[in-house]
């Protein structure tokens, strides 16, 4: 019996047991070293190198700043528009930011001073020469990549059958025929 009663108590066990009794549940125990890094304060659009990352301070945020971010912004509609500053709501809106730089009413008082000076013809003529040089330069690109491309599958039993790999005679063809197309597509829109 005597040695149950003897146990000894550390100081940490003290100081825990003093800390639940008097309900001081935020004081420690016990004393901890080591280190601490310190904190920086930065202001508002600064930027700086942290953990190889570099970093700044937008609307009182701390972001990363990432390679793409120019990207996402280009792709981002903002809330109001940029020319008189109305509400970006309209289904269409985010459509003609994309294309005007700002929103669908701006853009149909664009189109309407372009048709009181006499030079919406011009301008839809432009817009619309624009759209079939991207569709005819995506068609080149596809037909490049897909004439490169090989079509091959593997078989249950571990073969490698070939199913759409084009000589190289029907690839000349092919191509001659698509150059043929974007050509004469290329007159129409000179």
């Amino acid at each position: 019996m005597s040695s149950h009663l003897k146990k000894e108590f550390d100081e940490r066990a003290v100081n825990r047991a003093r800390n639940l009794i008097t309900k001081n549940f935020n004081n420690r125990t016990m004393v901890g070293s080591g280190y601490e890094k310190v904190k920086q304060k930065h202001t508002e659009g600064e930027t700086w190198l942290e953990d190889g990352r570099t970093w700044t301070i937008k609307n009182g945020v701390r972001q990363n700043v990432t390679k793409l971010d120019g990207a996402k912004k280009l792709a981002q509609t903002p809330l109001i528009c940029p020319k008189c500053s109305g509400s970006m709501n309209h289904h269409l809106a985010k459509k003609m930011y994309k294309i005007h730089g700002f929103c669908f009413e701006c853009t149909i008082d664009m189109e309407a001073g372009l048709r009181r000076a006499g030079l919406y013809q011009e301008y839809e003529k432009q817009m619309m020469q624009g759209n079939m040089q991207g569709w005819a330069e995506g068609l080149q690109q596809w037909m490049i990549e897909q004439l490169g491309e090989s079509i091959s599958f593997v078989t249950e039993d571990g073969t490698v059958e070939d199913w759409g790999n084009n000589p190289a005679r029907q690839k000349a063809e092919i191509m001659k025929n698509v150059n043929q197309y974007l050509d004469h597509l290329k007159k129409h829109l000179e």
